[in-house]
C-alpha cells in the first residue's frame, strides 16, 4: 500500500499552490477580505509545548479531561497545562518521534509514534503506565473508554488493547486500496462501539470487548479511472450526536449514519480530511479546497457555503462561544457566523500556521500552532 501526503495528493490532482511561487498561472489561495468585526478574540496565555511540526506532514491534536490539557510534539515532549491560568502541571521526555496526537481516557494520556508504539501516561504525573506496540506509524491519537484503548496504523489496521495493561486484546485489518491519502482516522470509543474509519470509505462498528462487527456502513464508493482519482479514505474523526454519526470521506460524501443500526439516514457529496463540527441543529465541515459549508442535520441540505478561504488550508471547524471557528496555514484564526457563514472575527494565531485541529473547552479556544506554541482564546 502506497500513502501519500494530502497536500501533495492535492497538487497532483489540481495543480494548485498554497502560499509562494511565481507562475502567474498557479491558482492561488484568496486573499483575506476586510469585514466588519462584530466580537474580539483575545489570547487569555500562550506556552511553549515543543519544537513544532515543520518536518512532519501530520498534525498533533491536543486533548483534555475538562480542566486540563495534554499536548505533545513530534520530538517526544508530551505537557499537562492547565486550561484556567496557561502553567504548566508536568512534562514528559518519551524520547521518540510522536506522530500520532494525543488522546484521553480516563486516567490516561496516549500518543503513538512512527514506530508504532503506543504510550499510555498517567494524567496527574506524565509517568509511562504501559508501552504497547502496534504493527506500523500511528497517525491518529489513540482513544480509550477506561477498558480498551483503540489505536489505528498507517496501513490500515484496528488494534484494541486492554487499558490497564497495554496487552493486545484483538485487531482488525481492512482492505487497502492501492494508493490513499496520508493520514488515519481517529477512533471513536465508547462503552458500546468502537467506530472506526478506513482508507475504503467504510465506517465499521466493532464491539470492544472482543472485536465482533456490529455494523459496516460505506460512506463513499471510489470513482474515476486512476488510483488517485479513486481515493475515498476517511481521515476525520467520526461525530456522534445523540444516536446519529456524522462522518466525511476525502473525494466522497458526507454522511449522517444511525449509531444503533448503521443505516443511512442522508448523504451529501463532499470532500474533506477533517472531523466535521455539530451546533443548533447544523453539520459543519471544511472541505479538502477551504470551501467551509453547513447542512441541516436532520436533512443534509446545504445551509449556507462560505468560499473565501479558498485553499488557505484550513483545519476542521471548531465550535467556539456560539460561533464556528476554523484557522489557516498563514496562522490566521475565523470566526463564522453559524447562521449563514458570514465571518464574525479575525486574529493572528502564529506565522507558522495552523494544521492541528482545535480543541473548544468551556469559553475558551485551544489552538496549537505549526511552531509548538499551545494558546487559549476567549470572546472579549
Amino acid at each position: 500500500m502506497k500513502k501519500l501526503n494530502l497536500l501533495l495528493c492535492a497538487l497532483l490532482i489540481s495543480g494548485c499552490s498554497w502560499f509562494g511561487g511565481d507562475d502567474e498561472d498557479e491558482i492561488k489561495p484568496a486573499e483575506l477580505v476586510k469585514f466588519d468585526q462584530q466580537v474580539k478574540v483575545k489570547k487569555k496565555w500562550s506556552t511553549k509545548v515543543g519544537g513544532g511540526n515543520k518536518t512532519f506532514w501530520t498534525s498533533l491534536r491536543p486533548a483534555t479531561n475538562g480542566d486540563t490539557v495534554f499536548a505533545a510534539d513530534h520530538e517526544g515532549k508530551v505537557s499537562a497545562i492547565d486550561i484556567a491560568t496557561g502553567k504548566r502541571s508536568w512534562s514528559t521526555e518519551l524520547d521518540v518521534s510522536i506522530s500520532g496526537g494525543v488522546g484521553y481516557a480516563p486516567g490516561q494520556v496516549l500518543v503513538g509514534s512512527i514506530e508504532g508504539e503506543v504510550f499510555a501516561l498517567s494524567d496527574t504525573d506524565g509517568s509511562v503506565i504501559w508501552k504497547a506496540t502496534v504493527s506500523s506509524e500511528i497517525l491518529a491519537s489513540p482513544q480509550g473508554n477506561g477498558e480498551v484503548v483503540a489505536v489505528q496504523t498507517i496501513d490500515n489496521k484496528l488494534f484494541a488493547l486492554d487499558a490497564e495493561t497495554g496487552d493486545a486484546l484483538w485487531q482488525h485489518e481492512d482492505d487497502a486500496p492501492l494508493l490513499t491519502v496520508r493520514g488515519t482516522s481517529t477512533a471513536l470509543v465508547n462503552d458500546r462501539m468502537i467506530l472506526a474509519g478506513f482508507d475504503s470509505g467504510k465506517l465499521i462498528a466493532f464491539n470492544p470487548e472482543n472485536g465482533s462487527l456490529i455494523w459496516e456502513s460505506r460512506l463513499a464508493l471510489p470513482k474515476g479511472r486512476t488510483d488517485l482519482e479513486r481515493m475515498v479514505d476517511v481521515d476525520g474523526a467520526a461525530l456522534l450526536v445523540d444516536d446519529v454519526i456524522y462522518a466525511v470521506t476525502y473525494q466522497g460524501r458526507l454522511g449522517a449514519i444511525s449509531r444503533g443500526t448503521g443505516r443511512s439516514l442522508w448523504f451529501q457529496d463532499g470532500s474533506s480530511h477533517s472531523s466535521p463540527a455539530y451546533n443548533s441543529g447544523q453539520v459543519f465541515v471544511s472541505e479538502s479546497d477551504s470551501t467551509v459549508r453547513a447542512f441541516n442535520s436532520g436533512s443534509g441540505q446545504v445551509v449556507w457555503s462560505n468560499e473565501q478561504l479558498f485553499l488557505r488550508r484550513v483545519t476542521g471547524p471548531a465550535e467556539f462561544a456560539g460561533y464556528m471557528a476554523v484557522a489557516d496555514a498563514e496562522g490566521y484564526l475565523h470566526l463564522l457566523n453559524k447562521e449563514d457563514g458570514s465571518f464574525a472575527a479575525r486574529a493572528k494565531v502564529d506565522g507558522s500556521g495552523v494544521s492541528a485541529p482545535m480543541l473548544s473547552v468551556g469559553d475558551s479556544l485551544i489552538v496549537q500552532s505549526n511552531s509548538g506554541s499551545l494558546s487559549a482564546f476567549k470572546i472579549q
